[in-house]
C-alpha cells in the first residue's frame, strides 16, 4: 500500500505524555508501538499476523491480513492517533482487491457532504460510514483533518 501522511497533532489520544517525549527513544518506541498494536486490537481490526514499529512519528506495519479492506483499516486505526504523522503499511493482503481512496475532512464537511462529493450522492453516507468502521462510532463524529477511507463502489 505505501506511505499514508496524516496530520501529527490530531486523533485519538493513547498515548501517555511520557510516551512523546524524545529524550529515550529507545525505551519510547516499543512503549508506543506497543499501545498501537493494543488500540487495533481494541478495535477488533481483523488481521492473520502484525508487526507495529515506530521510528518517531512515524508507524510501519508489516505482516499479513486476509482482505484489502483490512489493511487499509489498519493503517487508518493507527494514523488516526494523535502524535503519527505517517504510516508505512506493508501489510501483505491474502485476497488483493483494489485500493480504497483516503479523503482529509475538512472544517464543515459531513459524511453526507463527502459522499455528495466523491459519489455525487448525499445519501450514499452510509457506505462511507460503514468504510470507516469501528474507528467512526457515529457518522455525526468526524473532525477536521481525520483521515477516512472511502472505498470504490
Amino acid at each position: 500500500m505505501g506511505l499514508l501522511s496524516f496530520f501529527k497533532g490530531v486523533g485519538e489520544k493513547i498515548f501517555h505524555k511520557d510516551d512523546s517525549q524524545p529524550a529515550e527513544a529507545a525505551k519510547v518506541e516499543p512503549v508506543r508501538a506497543q499501545a498501537l498494536l493494543d488500540h487495533v486490537k481494541k478495535l477488533g481490526l481483523a488481521y492473520n499476523t502484525l508487526t507495529v514499529k515506530t521510528n518517531g512519528d512515524t508507524v510501519t506495519l508489516t505482516g499479513s491480513v486476509k482482505k484489502q479492506e483490512d489493511a487499509e483499516k489498519i493503517a487508518l486505526a493507527v494514523g488516526n492517533v494523535e502524535g503519527v504523522s505517517a504510516v508505512d503499511n506493508q501489510l501483505s493482503v491474502d485476497e488483493p482487491t483494489p485500493e480504497g481512496k483516503y479523503y482529509t475532512v475538512k472544517s464543515g464537511d459531513s459524511l453526507s457532504k463527502i459522499a455528495k462529493e466523491v459519489y455525487g450522492d448525499p445519501m450514499k453516507y452510509g457506505v462511507i460510514f460503514e468504510a470507516n468502521k469501528p474507528m467512526l462510532k457515529d457518522p455525526d463524529l468526524i473532525y477536521p483533518d481525520q483521515v477516512l477511507r472511502i472505498p470504490q463502489l
